[in-house]
């Protein structure tokens, strides 16, 4: 039986970069498939070369045994490839019919045939066992079952291949469990799945077999039997790989930053934002805040940092209220952040490695003397440092930032905020579009900066960064804290539940129901 999808030989050049350097990639029917990699290893272009949004330079695509030329989105659809991307391209004011159907309408000669197409979209439902009703308006549906709508498209215009890309990105651990029951369902009726993703422990639990890329080459293909997380980090990286982070118990001392009933409610739609939020930070621990993006996580941040006034409630930095001081005072007072959005936020792109390694602090000596003229010699010695010291490659200050990796940029930012001394570090998705050993260097400056007295905050949307890093958890929901648990009480599931709205008190029956099952018998 012929490969259901085979690419040889793909080239996609771009200026200055080879995306993808010969390629060649095979998915059998049946299979779940992994395309794993670093960032700019070449993975996504390749699936955009499948789904003809990139067209290449050289090579042949087949589709079970016909080679094919493949010049659109169309094209791919039309051959039964379909692809869920990471961020969803939905109408919200529309019914999930509705958004099935975009560009595809059924029709009784000049008429609509929506009645035809909301049949096939409830029997599509029932036949995967999706939690959706085909008339509810998309913008009402948490992102869980936004994605769903998003496979069901696919579906509805009959893909047999499927690619899902970073599919788990914005689900909770009980929503990433039903979409797994879903492609495993997908797979094992003779459909093809390749599965994009950086958490190689969702690879190995669903994946069948791992396409590895790195540097725009196809490093290999492995079963899963004959591999394991490690053996696939090493693939990627070229290096071994510390995959968990090691750190040793905390040693909390007194309360650095404190948040007290903190509310803030939207601009237009004047939903809560922040809905009474409060909770303490200590030095030398971390406190981890999760939840799925899009629950007040970044308007936290941004009131903690000065960058937002909050509508009512405090924050504290050493007991004292700091809610009438700017941000640049409040770096001047001992916080620094690590926001969730690099080169918006974190960098200026045009400026040099060495401008962007003070900024914030350019005003002030060293950097800066009398009048405020800069001190180019100090800014580069000090630049010069902290390349070499926290591993920025290349080792050019005078380079812009836009030319510099994701990992190399986001190294550079927790540098500049770690090196400024200060007593309290914010981070806000800091591994976030960073390759995986950049990763294992940030956390261990993270769990350094602990160490060193620090009080963190840790703000991720990556439930396995909280749960390795965090001594505690807070969890978020629609702008309010669910709960709070320490590195010990925290599991997957419970965050997960947490997550989707849960309350501690709701959650302690199942609590107790696990410790009576973790308790020896008698005798």
């Amino acid at each position: 039986m012929p490969p259901a999808v085979a690419m040889r030989g793909i080239v996609k050049r771009f200026p200055l970069v080879i995306a993808n350097d010969r390629v060649d990639f095979e998915v059998e029917w049946g299979e779940l498939h992994a395309l794993i990699g670093e960032n700019g290893a070449g993975k996504s272009t390749l699936m955009k070369v499948l789904y003809g949004l990139q067209a290449p330079d050289e090579g042949t695509i087949a589709i079970d045994g016909q080679t094919v030329e493949i010049r659109s989105a169309r094209d791919a659809i039309a051959l039964g490839v379909g692809m869920v991307h990471q961020h969803f391209m939905l109408v919200e004011p529309l019914s999930v019919t509705e958004n099935l159907i975009l560009g595809a309408e059924p029709r009784i000669g000049l008429a609509l045939d929506y009645r035809t197409a909301r049949r096939k979209a409830r029997g599509l439902i029932e036949q995967f066992g999706f939690d959706l009703d085909p008339d509810t308006p998309v913008g009402e549906l948490p992102l869980g079952l936004q994605q769903q709508v998003e496979i069901l498209k696919t579906l509805y215009r009959d893909a047999r291949i499927l690619v899902m890309d970073e599919p788990t990105a914005v689900l909770t651990p009980q929503e990433t469990r039903a979409l797994f029951a879903f492609l495993r369902e997908y797979a094992s009726q003779g459909n093809a799945v390749v599965f994009i993703s950086h958490k190689l422990d969702e690879v190995m639990a669903i994946c069948d077999r791992m396409s590895v890329m790195r540097d725009g080459r196809m490093v290999g293909t492995v079963e899963r039997a004959d591999t394991d997380q490690r053996r696939l980090a090493t693939m990627m990286v070229g290096r071994e790989v510390l995959l968990r982070v090691e750190k040793g118990p905390a040693a909390p001392a007194e309360p650095r930053l404190e948040v007290r009933d903190l509310r803030l409610r939207h601009p237009v739609k004047h939903a809560p934002l922040l809905d009474g939020v409060g909770f303490g930070v200590r030095a030398g621990e971390i406190l981890g805040v999760a939840g799925i993006e899009g629950n007040g996580q970044t308007e936290l941040v941004e009131v903690i940092t000065g960058l937002r006034a909050p509508d009512s409630g405090s924050v504290l930095l050493d007991g004292d209220d700091i809610g009438s001081l700017g941000a640049r005072v409040r770096r001047e007072r001992g916080i620094s952040h690590v926001p969730e959005d690099r080169n918006e936020r974190g960098l200026v792109q045009s400026y040099s490695a060495a401008m962007n390694a003070v900024l914030g602090d350019h005003h002030r000596p060293p950097y800066a003397g009398f009048l405020g003229l800069l001190d180019h010699g100090a800014i580069d010695a000090h630049a010069r440092r902290i390349l070499e010291a926290y591993d920025v490659r290349p080792r050019a200050i005078d380079l812009a930032a836009s030319s510099f990796s994701g990992g190399n940029a986001q190294k550079l930012v927790v540098a500049r905020e770690l090196e400024r001394s200060p007593s309290v570090l914010v981070l806000a998705q800091p591994t976030r579009g960073v390759d995986i050993g950049a990763i294992e260097f940030i956390h261990r400056q993270i769990v350094r900066a602990r160490d060193l007295g620090l009080a963190v905050l840790l703000v991720s949307a990556d439930l396995n960064e909280i749960m390795s890093l965090a001594d505690r958890i807070v969890v978020m929901f629609e702008g309010r804290i669910m709960g709070e648990l320490t590195q010990a009480e925290a599991s997957a599931e419970r965050l997960g539940l947490l997550m989707a709205g849960s309350t501690l008190s709701e959650l302690a029956p199942a609590a107790a129901a696990e410790r009576g099952a973790e308790a020896p018998g008698p005798g």
